[in-house]
């Protein structure tokens, strides 16, 4: 009898190992990958979305941190893990625009990783150390005209969002503020709080309490519209740089391979979780849009930005070697 149970269940695992792999998942702790140093918004999203998450999926999803090459580090780890659902990676803007930045990338964003969810999006901004006299995105440009590569701007690395926010100001404004590069966001913030640079382009979740306390000065928002976060502050299109317009977005994938029946296990889990009341009403006050989307709503969307960032990183010259 024992025997005929045992070959009854090879059977059904045979027949439908997928099936089985994804009513067993998961059974342990779900690693999330954060591929920039703590305190960027890549790492405010992760934390704000996995305490639910892991309720929602019944085992912890722990963050880990790995940090480096504006991203490419942490990215790589996972391309390269196995692709059973336990090894996630949350990310960025970098994710597509590192293979046009650098010479050689060691993974390719479209074939060796597979969407699970466009999370949410949300503006930068544009800040100041209260010590540089400019309050105002007109009062900026006017003093960057007036001393040529004398300003400074904190980015997050080469090639990461407050690199991209900043080299566009510089474009379109037609001035030189020059680009100094930390480990990550979070250290590009301290750099401006600690008046070590005058100018950075953080995350609306990340400026909002530093804005609070007035140790920093949000001149502007870097996205068409007026944020709910701060419906007082300005777009910089507004406020004298028509056409600028910079909004950064945060998704969850996996590694190429993953079982089908977990991306739509963790898809429904994590638009559930973003989509709850309490936690939209958390994301909305950091400044972030819920997006929460199908696997392919995410894949269409890093296509459209590769094409789009492509073009911009090779109309201005950005190359990290």
């Amino acid at each position: 009898m024992f025997a005929k149970v045992l070959w009854v269940v090879a059977s059904l695992a045979f027949a439908f190992p997928p099936l089985l792999h994804a009513q067993a998942y998961p059974a342990r702790p779900v690693r999330l990958i954060v591929p920039f140093p703590p305190g960027g918004s890549v790492d405010v999203v992760a934390r704000a979305l996995t305490p639910k998450l892991s309720e929602r999926l019944g085992q912890q999803v722990v963050i880990e941190d790995r940090s480096g090459a504006s991203g490419i580090i942490g990215t790589e780890s996972v391309a390269r893990a196995k692709p059973d659902g336990y090894t996630l990676l949350i990310n960025t803007i970098p994710f597509v625009t590192n293979a046009y930045v650098y010479s050689k990338v060691p993974y390719d964003p479209f074939a060796d990783f597979v969407p699970i969810s466009w999370l949410c999006a949300s503006p930068g901004t544009l800040v100041v150390n209260p010590s540089l006299p400019a309050r105002s995105v007109r009062e900026l440009l006017a003093l960057a005209k007036s001393k040529p590569g004398a300003l400074n701007y904190s980015a997050a690395g080469a090639g990461t969002n407050p690199h991209f926010a900043g080299e566009l100001f510089n474009f379109l404004g037609q001035v030189d503020i020059v680009a100094v590069q930390y480990k990550g966001g979070g250290p590009s913030l301290l750099a401006a709080l600690g008046g070590e640079v005058g100018i950075t382009f953080p995350n609306i979740s990340e400026a909002i309490p530093h804005a609070k306390t007035g140790k920093l000065i949000v001149l502007a928002v870097t996205s068409t519209k007026r944020s709910a976060a701060l419906p007082e502050v300005p777009t910089i299109a507004e406020s004298g740089l028509p056409g600028y317009e910079f909004v950064t977005w945060h998704g969850v994938l996996a590694p190429k391979g993953t079982p089908a029946e977990i991306v739509a296990l963790l898809n429904a889990r994590i638009k559930d979780t973003l989509t709850a009341p309490e936690q939209r009403r958390l994301f909305e006050q950091m400044g972030f849009e819920i997006v929460a989307s199908t696997p392919e709503e995410f894949a269409a969307h890093l296509k459209r930005e590769s094409e789009k960032w492509g073009k911009v990183i090779k109309e201005r010259h950005i190359r990290v070697e």
